[in-house]
C-alpha cells in the first residue's frame, strides 16, 4: 500500500496522529526528492487533520500550500485535492456564496481529469452549499443524482454520505422523527465500513443530531436512532428524498 492509500485510510478511521506522523515523514521526503505527488498529498493530508481538529484557518494556510506546489509542478492532477479542501473550508466557514463558486470548479476540474468519483463527491458537497443557501429542491435534485450514481455504481463506501444526506433533507422538512432515524442508519453505515465522517459533513451531522434531539428530546430520539440503526441504508429512503 502506497503512502496516498495508507494515509486517507487512516484518516477514514479516524486515526489522526497516524495521519500526522505519516504526513510530516512523507513531507520531509517527498521535498528533498522533488516529489511534487508526495508532497501535495502530505499537505492536504495535514489540512484535513487541522480542518478535523476546528482550526479552518491552519487547515486553509496548508491547502493554500499544497496548491502552490501543485501550480509549480504544472500537473493539473495535483490540484484537485487542495482544491477540494479550499471549497471545504469556505463551506464550513459560513462563506456559501464562495464555497458554491469552489465546488463548481473543483467539478469542473474532475470532469477534466475524468475522475468520475470525485465529481459525484463535488456534487454531493455542492448539494449541501445549496441546502444551505435555501434552495432545498435544487439540493433535493442534486442528492437524489447522486443517491442513483452511488448505488448504481456500487460506490459502498459513499453509502453513509447518501444517508447523511437524505437526514439532513428530513431536518430541513421540519421532520424530526425521520432525521433521528436517519442518523441512526447513517452512523451504522459508517460503522459498518469502520470510518469516521470526513469533517465538513462531521459538523453538518452534528447539526442534524442536534436538532433532532432538542426536537424530540431523548427518549424520542433514541427510540427512532435505534430503529434507524437497523435499516439497510439501501431500503432507508422515500419519496420525500427524491
Amino acid at each position: 500500500m502506497n503512502f496516498s492509500d495508507r494515509v486517507r485510510s487512516a484518516f477514514r478511521r479516524g486515526e489522526t496522529d497516524t495521519v500526522v506522523s505519516l504526513s510530516e515523514a512523507e513531507t520531509a521526503r517527498a521535498r528533498a526528492a522533488g516529489d511534487a505527488a508526495g508532497e501535495v498529498e502530505a499537505r492536504y493530508s495535514l489540512a484535513r487533520v487541522a480542518i478535523r481538529g476546528g482550526d479552518l484557518a491552519e487547515g486553509e494556510a496548508r491547502a493554500r500550500k499544497a496548491l502552490e506546489v501543485a501550480e509549480l509542478s504544472g500537473d493539473r492532477r495535483l490540484e484537485e485535492r487542495p482544491r477540494h479542501v479550499l471549497a471545504a473550508v469556505a463551506r464550513m466557514s459560513g462563506d456559501l456564496e464562495r464555497a458554491r463558486d469552489l465546488y463548481r470548479a473543483s467539478i469542473a476540474l474532475n470532469e477534466e481529469l475524468g475522475q468520475s468519483r470525485q465529481v459525484n463527491a463535488e456534487y454531493h458537497n455542492l448539494a449541501f452549499v445549496e441546502l444551505k443557501l435555501g434552495r432545498v429542491d435544487e439540493a433535493r435534485r442534486l442528492f437524489a443524482q447522486g443517491r442513483e450514481r452511488v448505488f448504481g455504481h456500487g460506490w459502498n463506501d459513499f453509502v453513509p454520505y447518501v444517508c447523511l444526506a437524505a437526514a439532513a433533507l428530513a431536518s430541513a422538512g421540519n421532520d424530526p422523527a425521520r432525521a433521528a432515524r436517519l442518523v441512526g442508519v447513517t452512523d451504522a453505515a459508517f460503522a459498518e465500513l469502520g470510518q469516521v465522517p470526513d469533517p465538513d459533513d462531521a459538523a453538518d451531522l452534528a447539526a442534524v443530531r442536534s436538532a433532532a434531539l432538542e426536537a424530540l428530546g431523548p427518549p424520542a430520539f433514541a427510540a427512532e436512532y435505534a430503529a434507524g440503526r437497523l435499516l439497510d441504508p439501501r431500503a432507508a429512503f422515500s419519496p420525500l428524498d427524491r
